[in-house]
């Protein structure tokens, strides 16, 4: 009502004032066209089909699929996705069925479609540190008090992680009553402390906060047997091995809560991953005077550091060719398992090449920002989103209000990185009234599963049988098996690590006999 309301008043400038997350379409009979407009960071997906005659739109493909568009898988995509392990908008998967970028609307009127943004992330006016941290705390803790508003019990997804703990520290402040939070681990004999090390920190997270704490843990039969649920929610092939953790922890909390608030976003705008670090030490020694930056000297230097593969950016001034080495798998790799005659490295630079055409001096910042427009969308918040509706769990993400974007992005990169092993610190210097001391030292894991081990014991039946040549019709045109069976054994028999590429080819095959040869999803 609120949205109808807008527009009958604002017409399309409408979207201009919504603060939220939302995909919409609006027939205004009035004026004889279609209106759609998708969310400032693009966690509400919307898809459209048009062929010059016909548009179809949809928050899912497979609502497209439903009205007998042709099948035809894009080759331009097919190639980003075995590069990047997604496909960002606006393509997809598949030839005429697009995504409307994030922060864009579409009017259809006649047979005239016109595309275009409502708003955009730039750098902005810098900011100093001591004003930027008053303004991420203010700004952070009402965009939680916004998103708490719910007639449905609600809930925190609570990783152990920085943002996550902020989020629900700032809930504990506005919220007396009781606050439910949901964890998921992993029942493994492996004894690497990093698989479960934030799923028992998040616990003493919950037990500071005094939460009713929900934990769930999952195995490797666990993954095997939601792996085609997952990809048919999923859509179109987008490859992560935490899928499955994130479609059965929604399934869990569902439960309980029908809403949960998450920490989604911290990292993008504030420089929580490792190469935005590095990419940033790049940037330092490219302005050493020339000699010390003699290729023999970083040759050994990188011999004698590790960081042999860092150090060969060196030579890679900033910009689209930069940010694929950071973001891309390894062309040996890829090229090894695509046919020849569907092999095109090209298209991934075409994919990319829109957010690097001017280059900014804060080349780090320039690198987030790229990622908030294509990974955050088109592989992370489509995860959290569809796995978690899958479930009819509704996952709001406050850190990602489009007011705290712009304001990260007015912040120098050099106030967001401190360390590899500690990012984003303007973040957690502005919110640490929010965040336990424990965490606040705690070093930046990622969220790690032990996907790379199962398949090389328990899940490698299950793999073996996927990626074999028999499983679905039509994809030994685009894939050479016999280097695929290498790439799986290589990777059990501990040769060659080659989780990425074999979880990459199982989600295409399963996906591909789900969407392509028609294959029956028994139960989703």
């Amino acid at each position: 009502e609120v949205v109808l309301a807008a527009y009958a008043e604002w017409g399309r400038e409408a979207v201009k004032k919504l603060n939220g997350i939302f995909a919409c379409a609006i027939w205004d009979r009035d004026r004889q066209e279609l209106f759609l407009a998708r969310d400032h960071i693009g966690v509400k997906p919307l898809y459209y089909f048009w062929d010059g005659n016909r548009f179809i739109f949809s928050s899912e493909i497979k609502g497209i699929l439903e009205h007998g568009v042709p099948r035809e898988i894009d080759l331009d995509s097919l190639n980003v996705y075995f590069r990047f392990l997604y496909v960002p908008a606006p393509r997809t998967i598949w030839k005429n069925i697009f995504k409307l970028p994030a922060a864009h609307t579409a009017t259809l009127r006649g047979k005239d479609l016109a595309i275009a943004p409502f708003w955009k992330l730039s750098p902005g006016e810098p900011i100093t540190a001591a004003n930027a941290r008053e303004q991420i705390r203010a700004l952070f803790r009402d965009s939680v008090k916004r998103q708490l508003i719910s007639d449905r019990p609600l809930g925190v997804f609570l990783s152990g992680g920085i943002d996550s703990s902020a989020v629900l520290g700032a809930m504990r402040e506005i919220t007396p009553g009781t606050i439910k939070t949901f964890s998921v681990g992993f029942e493994t004999d492996v004894e690497e402390e990093k698989y479960n090390a934030d799923f028992r920190l998040a616990a003493r997270t919950a037990a500071h906060f005094g939460t009713e704490h929900h934990a769930v843990t999952i195995t490797a039969m666990d993954v095997r047997d939601s792996f085609e649920r997952v990809i048919y929610h999923m859509d179109e092939p987008v490859s992560n091995h935490i899928q499955p953790a994130t479609y059965l922890l929604s399934r869990f909390a569902k439960q309980t809560v029908d809403v949960v608030l998450g920490g989604d976003g911290g990292d993008e705008l504030f420089g929580g991953y490792d190469r935005y670090f590095y990419n940033a030490i790049v940037d330092r020694i490219r302005s050493l005077p020339a000699p010390l930056r003699h290729p023999a000297i970083l040759r050994a230097l990188g011999r004698a550091t590790g960081k042999e593969t860092l150090l060969s950016k060196v030579q890679t001034p900033p910009g689209l060719s930069r940010f694929l080495s950071f973001m891309g798998q390894k062309e040996s790799v890829v090229g090894n398992f695509l046919r020849p005659e569907v092999n095109r490295p090209a298209a991934v630079a075409e994919a990319y090449a829109p957010h690097f055409r001017d280059i900014q001096p804060d080349f780090t910042n320039q690198f987030m920002m790229a990622d908030v427009a294509t990974w955050l969308p088109d592989e992370s918040l489509v995860r959290s989103d569809k796995l978690s509706m899958a479930c009819a769990l509704e996952e709001r993400v406050p850190i990602l209000d489009y007011r705290l974007a712009e304001l990260a992005f007015r912040i120098p990169s050099r106030h967001k990185l401190e360390s590899r092993r500690l990012g984003k610190k303007i973040f957690r210097e502005a919110l640490r009234e929010f965040i336990p001391d424990f965490v606040l030292t705690e070093k930046k894991r990622g969220w790690f599963s032990p996907a790379s081990k199962w398949v090389r014991g328990e899940l490698y039946p299950f793999a073996k049988e996927i990626l074999s040549p028999g499983y679905c019709r039509g994809t030994e045109n685009f894939f050479d098996f016999s280097a695929i069976a290498r790439i799986l054994d290589d990777h059990r028999d501990i040769k060659a690590y080659g989780l990425n590429t074999i979880w990459a080819l199982m989600t295409f095959q399963v996906w591909y006999a789900l969407f392509k040869d028609g294959k029956t999803m028994p139960h989703v």
